[in-house]
C-alpha cells in the first residue's frame, strides 16, 4: 500500500470517527461525552479531515479543565501541538456565543429577584481567570441591567478598584444601581479584610451620588460569597444613613 492510499484510509477513518461524534451528540447532547471529546468534537469544526483527538487530549492536560480550555488565549492555545489558528475555531466560538447568550438573557430582567440567572452569568464570565478581575453590573431604575463591564484587572491575588472610576462609570451609564463582582483564582471565595473594606467604600460613595448598591459577589471555583446574603449590604447602608 503506497503513501497515498494509508493517508486516504487515515482520512477515512477520520471522518467516521469524527460523524460518530456528532450523531452521539445529535442523539444523546454532551451525556456521556468525555471533556476530550468536547473539545475534539469542537476542533473538528475547523479541521474538515485531520484527526484531532490527539490534540484535543494535549489541551486538556495543559489546561487542566474544560473550562480552562475554553479560557486560553488564542496564542496559548497554538502552543498545543495540532492546534493552530484555523483550527480552534470552534473553541473561541463556543465562548463567544455562551457569553453573549447569557448576557442577553440577563438584560432588561430584574437580577435582583432573578439572582440565580446573575450568578450563572457571572461564573461563566470569571471562573478560571488567572488574574483578579472587578465586574460591574449597571442597571435602570427598575433593576433590569443597562450593562455589565469589566472595569479593573488585578494580579494573582489583588485588583485595585477605585472609588471614583466606579462611580463615574455609573454616572456615565446612568445607573440607578449596580451589582459588584470579583474573583478570587485561589478558588476560595472567602471574602478578605480588603474585599470588606472596598465594599464599605464603595457602598458609600455610591451612596453620596445617589446610587444604590444590591450586591458584591466574590467568586470561587463553583462557590460565591455574596454580601448581601450575609447582611453585610444591610449593614453598611445604615451604617451610611447613621453616620
Amino acid at each position: 500500500m503506497d503513501s497515498k492510499q494509508k493517508k486516504g484510509r487515515a482520512e477515512h477513518r477520520g471522518a467516521g470517527h469524527r460523524g460518530r461524534l456528532r450523531e452521539k451528540f445529535l442523539n444523546s447532547g454532551l451525556s456521556g461525552f468525555h471533556d476530550y471529546e468536547v473539545i475534539e468534537l469542537l476542533l473538528t469544526l475547523g479541521t474538515p479531515q485531520k484527526d484531532c483527538k490527539e490534540p484535543a487530549k494535549a489541551a486538556l492536560q495543559r489546561f487542566k479543565t474544560l473550562q480552562g480550555v475554553f479560557e486560553a488565549s488564542s496564542r496559548e492555545l497554538c502552543e498545543v501541538p495540532g492546534i493552530g489558528p484555523k483550527n480552534q475555531l470552534g473553541i473561541k466560538l463556543i465562548k463567544a456565543v455562551a457569553d453573549r447568550y447569557l448576557s442577553r438573557k440577563l438584560t432588561h430582567q430584574d437580577v435582583v429577584s432573578n439572582s440565580r440567572s446573575l450568578f450563572q452569568y457571572l461564573t461563566h464570565r470569571m471562573r478560571d481567570k488567572d488574574r483578579e478581575c472587578f465586574e460591574v453590573v449597571f442597571l435602570d431604575a427598575k433593576n433590569r441591567v443597562i450593562s455589565t463591564e469589566t472595569l479593573f484587572m488585578g494580579t494573582l491575588t489583588a485588583s485595585s478598584v477605585y472609588p471614583r472610576e466606579v462611580v463615574r462609570a455609573a454616572l456615565d451609564h446612568r445607573a440607578a444601581a449596580l451589582i459588584f463582582a470579583h474573583n478570587h483564582p485561589s478558588g476560595d471565595p472567602a471574602p478578605s479584610p480588603e474585599d470588606t473594606a472596598l465594599t464599605r467604600e464603595l457602598v458609600f460613595a455610591c451612596r453620596t451620588m445617589g446610587i444604590t448598591v444590591h450586591e458584591h459577589l466574590v467568586i470561587g471555583n463553583g462557590s460565591y460569597f455574596s454580601f448581601a446574603d450575609q447582611g453585610v449590604i444591610a449593614q453598611m447602608n445604615q451604617d451610611y444613613e447613621h453616620r
